[in-house]
Formats: C-alpha cells, structure tokens, sequence
C-alpha cells in the first residue's frame, strides 16, 4: 500500500472484523481514518486500537447505526463538521442470516442496514467525497451475492422471510449501488469512481452474530469452528477492498476479491460479479427505488 498521508478515510463497521482490519492498516499507512460504528463501547476499544497503529493524523470515532437513517443523517452532519472532506468511503458495515428485524423505519435488517443505510450515508457525504481531488466509495459484498435475487415486489420480505436468500438479495444490491454509482458519476463527468469487493471466506465475528441472535448456540459455535478451521484471518479478507480503495489508477465499475479456490482466500486482484449484478435495468431501478426508501438522492455539485 501506498503512502495515505493527506487522505481522510471513513470506514463504516469498524469497530471489528473487516473494518477494523482496514481501519488499523490504513492508519498505519499514514491515513486519517473515521471509525463509524454503532456500539460506542465497542467503538472505543477499536478506536484505541486503530490510535495504537497510527503512524499520521489521529483517528476520530462517530457514531453511525445504518438500520435507522436518523442515525445516518446525523453521523453525515458530524462529519461535515469535523472534517473537509473525504477521499474515501468504505462501505463495510453488515448483517448476516439474522432471524426477522426491521429497522427503525421498518425495513427488513440485512436490506435496510446492508444496502439502505449505506446508500443514504453515500448520498449525504456526497458533497464531501465530491470535495476530494480524486474520491472512491468501496462497497463490502460477498461471493454470496451469487444466490441473490431482488424481490421487487416485496424487497422488506413482509411475506415468506428466508435468511440467507435475504443475505443474497443484500449482497446483490451492494454491486448493483455501486455499479450504478459509477455509472453516475461518470455521466457527471465526477472524479469520483466507485468499487466494490469481497473477502472471500473470512474470519470474523459476523458469521455467528445471527446465530446468536437467534439463540441458536450450537449454530453459532459451529459458525466459530469452521472459522478456525477454513478461513483466512480478518486482515487477510480485507485485502480486496483495501485494494479497492488504495491501489493507484483502479478504474471505476469493478469487483475485487481474492485469487484462490473459488474466491474464498488469497490476494486481491479482480473478479466477476454474476449476471444478475450486471443488468443495467436493475441498476437503475434499484436506485429509484432507494431514493424513495430513504428521501436521498445524488447532487453532482
């Protein structure tokens, strides 16, 4: 990685995981890292971490839980107050295969904290990534994503919830925002270019959140086997989008993730999203679709 001094970087999730793996490499490359968690005891430990391995500016804690976009329209605010600008944001914060809850505005959780939340944080920090000379919105998916198909009809699953498939349709809308977020920028002739990426098969707590959520203790246990056994550790998952949102002259519109057996380890390099990301038509209706959900929407100005 390149030297990050004079580079603002906001990571969403930090607080464990793939946040907090990138939070902590990117401040040691010199970065001034935002931290955007939504438990604040948490958030403290990780920002105490993050301090530890900073060699630049020192990070900043903001409080942001994306399944209530009060809470994101304020963390905007915060940081327009802190900061002037930022030159990255990293969409990392997610949920997985919960049991059924609804966000504050009573979305479905994986859809309105995976892709709702992060669309209307990125629509309100807009002015700020437009602020930087060369800014990138890195967007976490997942390989999951494969299995995903947007239920147009009843994107919340008010009818028929299935975890995993809800997981899928989540994942899918990370790629099909950031596609179509590119594409926009691009249209608005914007410096800005847009990324996504994967940590294949990667250690971290997420796996048994929903598990523990549910009260299935076995399930989560299990979840924590397989970890220690099969996955690549937290640091290593987050190299792709740490690729994405460091590496020079990357164009906009693509998908990274690791280089091994069915993208589940390895080093970063690019991948291929399934088909069903790669339809213009959704990208667009999604987008519609989330400007309604959220009452925000892009300004290239």
């Amino acid at each position: 990685m390149a030297d990050q001094r004079d580079t603002t970087v906001v990571v969403t999730g930090a607080n464990s995981g793939l946040g907090l793996a990138s939070a902590e490499a990117l401040a040691a490359h010199g970065a001034t890292v935002v931290l955007a968690c939504r438990d604040a005891q948490r958030g403290a430990a990780a920002l105490a971490r993050v301090e530890a391995a900073a060699t630049g500016a020192a990070p900043q804690l903001v409080a942001l839980d994306l399944a209530d976009l009060e809470s994101v329209s304020a963390a905007a605010a915060t940081l327009a107050e802190r900061v002037g600008r930022i030159d990255v944001l990293m969409a990392n914060a997610g949920v997985m295969a919960p049991p059924l809850r609804r966000t504050a505005q009573d979305h479905e959780l994986q859809f309105g904290t995976n892709h709702l939340g992060h669309f209307a944080f990125t629509m309100r920090l807009l002015p700020l990534l437009l602020a930087a000379p060369d800014p990138r919105v890195v967007v976490t998916s997942s390989s999951m994503h494969r299995i995903g198909r947007m239920r147009w009809d009843d994107l919340d699953w008010h009818h028929g919830y299935q975890r995993w498939p809800a997981y899928g349709m989540s994942k899918l809308a990370n790629l099909l925002f950031s596609f179509e977020l590119d594409r926009r920028a691009r249209a608005a002739r914007s410096a800005l270019r847009a990324m996504a990426a994967h940590p294949g098969y990667a250690s971290t707590h997420l796996q048994a959140a929903g598990p523990e959520m549910a009260g299935r203790s076995f399930e989560a246990k299990l979840m924590g086997l397989g970890n220690r056994l099969f996955a690549q550790s937290a640091a290593d998952g987050a190299l792709p989008q740490l690729y994405a949102a460091t590496e020079p002259d990357l164009p906009g519109g693509t998908y990274y993730g690791p280089d091994g057996i069915a993208e589940s380890r390895g080093r970063p390099r690019l991948v291929q999203a399934s088909r069903a990301a790669l339809d213009t038509s959704s990208w667009a209706r999604l987008w519609t679709v989330s400007e309604e959900l959220t009452g925000t929407t892009d300004t290239w100005t």
